[in-house]
């Protein structure tokens, strides 16, 4: 039996797991899945006849580096910060590796060893970055190909709530890690493209620059700016183009919403509150608010952020119960972001039947034979479950079918790479599509920056 150590049973890996099971007769494959409770890993393993579960602490040399030396190849489903010590351990045992998140400085400096020994470390293979990242290549490499020259590329992917579960003033609910959703977009401005002018949006004002898009089945949403767009200028090979800006989707009016936080400074992550394990709801709004022996918090609220009592921003931040003075924190030293998440998870976590979303969309503009011409790509899939969601089969399929594909050295080109080459998205997008994960293109107008979508 070919041996694949799976290290990490977070969220994500549910899909991971049963497609690889699914496949594990016809392919003579063992799974053992690491983590660090062993409980959990046992959970994911099932009474499935292939898997195994283990209890693995990365932190522990020995353990770690016995499971990776037994393994054929290792997918690692870690937090990214800890993948590196995996991947020098699969350096120094001769293992291909399979991660789903961004490449690192650290991994990246491996690059020349995995090339030395031949090994095969892909990285960026999840939807957000991976998908995007192939569904992107293929049309660009197709535009290419036929002596087409780039001229706009803009892609956006969102990670929301099922239209059938969306049952909150904000349209929003938590389908992945909340910590990244109260920090995004901090440490640097938005840094992009547009029609050959460099923009750049400071933090304080990211969340007031949004784009509408429309995706067919799917309706409309926002796009707002990620960190930092113009370094796939290199990794897509999209040095001379005129508009590049890569963005995040939410339904349309949550960014307005989330900017009061924003505005108040409940998102920042850079100092401690003071006695916050004791700090109400209602005490916690008050910290941000000036001082007056005789207004309300909540009239204080409204003349801060200058919201009219009928506006539906008000009962947006009424429906999360903030000037509750009986809710307590509950957390020791919480920064305003922590203790920001304690109380939106209390509202915006998916109940048991809730199902959540993905929704992609890229918009490539080009110029073939004098004339100038437009592609907009949409995808839209909704969960099954709260196992099977979306999010999990869009980050672990992919990680699934790239690491049985090494394995049968269907993909051998060795590195520490991303999946933007011909020979790596071509198979993988073929095989997606049995999963329901299928891109749907329409040429339309070429319409360059389309100034009139842009609000604020």
């Amino acid at each position: 039996m070919r041996k694949i150590l799976i290290i990490g049973a977070g969220k994500s890996t549910s899909s991971l797991i049963k497609y690889l099971q699914d496949k594990s007769d016809t392919n003579n494959l063992s799974l053992i899945i690491a983590d660090k409770s062993i409980d959990n890993a046992k959970k994911f393993a099932g009474k499935n006849q292939y898997t195994k579960a283990i209890a693995l602490d990365i932190f522990n040399t020995e353990e770690r580096q016995e499971a990776i030396k037994n393994a054929d190849i290792v997918i690692s489903m870690l937090p990214a910060r800890f993948h590196v010590e995996v991947a020098k351990d699969c350096v120094h045992f001769s293992k291909n590796m399979v991660t789903a998140s961004y490449v690192s400085d650290e991994m990246q400096a491996l690059d020349a060893d995995v090339k030395a020994k031949n090994l095969v470390f892909m990285n960026e293979i999840g939807v957000d970055p991976g998908i995007d990242h192939m569904s992107a290549m293929q049309v660009i490499d197709r535009i290419r190909d036929k002596g087409g020259k780039m001229l706009l590329f803009e892609s956006f992917t969102g990670g929301l709530v099922a239209p059938e579960s969306d049952t909150n003033l904000w349209n929003y609910k938590f389908t992945w890690n909340p910590r990244n959703v109260v920090v995004a977009g901090q440490g640097g401005a938005a840094e992009f493209i547009q029609e050959g002018k460099y923009k750049y949006i400071p933090y304080h004002r990211l969340f007031r620059r949004t784009e509408f898009l429309e995706i067919d089945g799917f309706g409309r949403f926002e796009g707002l700016a990620n960190r930092n767009s113009l370094k796939y200028r290199s990794v897509y090979g999209l040095e001379g183009i005129q508009t590049l800006y890569r963005g995040t989707l939410r339904r349309i009016g949550f960014s307005k919403a989330w900017n009061m936080f924003v505005q108040l400074g409940m998102t920042d992550d850079t100092y401690t509150l003071e006695d916050s394990e004791n700090m109400s709801y209602r005490d916690f709004v008050n910290a941000f608010l000036p001082y007056s022996p005789t207004d309300s918090v909540e009239l204080k609220t409204r003349m801060n952020l200058k919201i009219d009592q009928d506006d539906l921003m008000w009962d947006k931040l009424v429906e999360l119960d903030l000037f509750n003075p009986n809710k307590k924190i509950g957390i020791k030293n919480a920064t305003p972001a922590q203790a920001l998440q304690k109380i939106l998870e209390e509202k915006w976590t998916l109940e048991p039947h809730d199902k959540d979303m993905i929704v992609m969309y890229h918009k490539f503009g080009y110029e073939l034979n004098g004339e100038k011409k437009q592609i907009d790509a949409t995808l839209g899939l909704i969960g099954e479950d709260q196992t099977y969601t979306a999010m999990a089969k869009t980050v672990g399929i992919p990680v699934g079918i790239a690491a049985l594909k090494i394995l049968n050295k269907e993909i051998t080109m060795p590195g520490v790479l991303r999946p933007i080459h011909k020979e790596i998205y071509t198979p993988i997008l073929k095989e997606l599509e049995d999963y329901g994960i299928i891109f749907k293109e329409k040429e339309t107008e070429y319409l360059g920056y389309n100034k009139h979508t842009v609000v604020g």
